[in-house]
């Protein structure tokens, strides 16, 4: 398998894919690292073509909710996407982040290519090793398949809700804030 790659005015870009519960927590969050161009919510690593939410929700399409992050790799690392990746969510919960309970709750990063699973399993493996966690770590890693793009009004949910929603204020602001004081020197604003 190959990376995914699309040339910008700047040079190439990559792609990952990542689950870590409710997609728009993690969008909010991955949106705002330097060198991130986008963060798009979706549905990976089910078994039902074009899924909608409703029917991920459900349960019985296998989809994990997820972002797709174009990035260039020239700015941030992969590395550095699964240091966020596994920080800002619980990867010790087995289809659940906090009050977000089931199947497409699970955490799971899709590789593009080798280098990526291969990076993912080490990472696993040292903070499985390392105690970081007080249970073991339950993420899947496994061959990126395909990726179904979540209807617009969970795209940039967040940014278009945060004054609406309690969802936003109760949930994601404090993930966000925290996230920022963690990783402040990979911010957009801070470059």
């Amino acid at each position: 398998m190959t990376t995914e790659m699309e040339q910008t005015n700047s040079g190439t870009t990559e792609t990952a894919t990542f689950a870590n519960g409710c997609f728009w927590c993690t969008e909010a969050i991955f949106e705002e690292l330097n060198g991130v161009i986008s963060a798009t919510s979706g549905y990976t690593a089910g078994h039902v073509k074009n899924p909608t939410y409703k029917e991920v929700t459900s349960g019985q399409t296998g989809h994990a909710e997820a972002l797709q992050i174009v990035y260039d790799p020239k700015k941030i690392s992969f590395d550095e996407l699964l240091e966020v990746f596994w920080e800002t969510h619980d990867p010790t919960t087995l289809n659940r982040q906090g009050a977000d309970v089931g199947t497409q709750y699970r955490s799971g990063v899709y590789y593009h290519n080798q280098e990526q699973k291969e990076k993912a399993e080490k990472y696993k493996a040292e903070l499985d090793k390392s105690g970081a966690f007080d249970r073991p770590i339950v993420t899947e890693i496994t061959a990126y398949s395909k990726f179904y793009e979540a209807e617009n009004y969970h795209q940039q949910y967040y940014e278009n809700n945060e004054n609406t929603n309690p969802y936003c204020r109760v949930v994601i602001r404090p993930k966000l804030e925290k996230f920022r004081k963690v990783f402040k020197d990979k911010l957009k604003s801070s470059n």
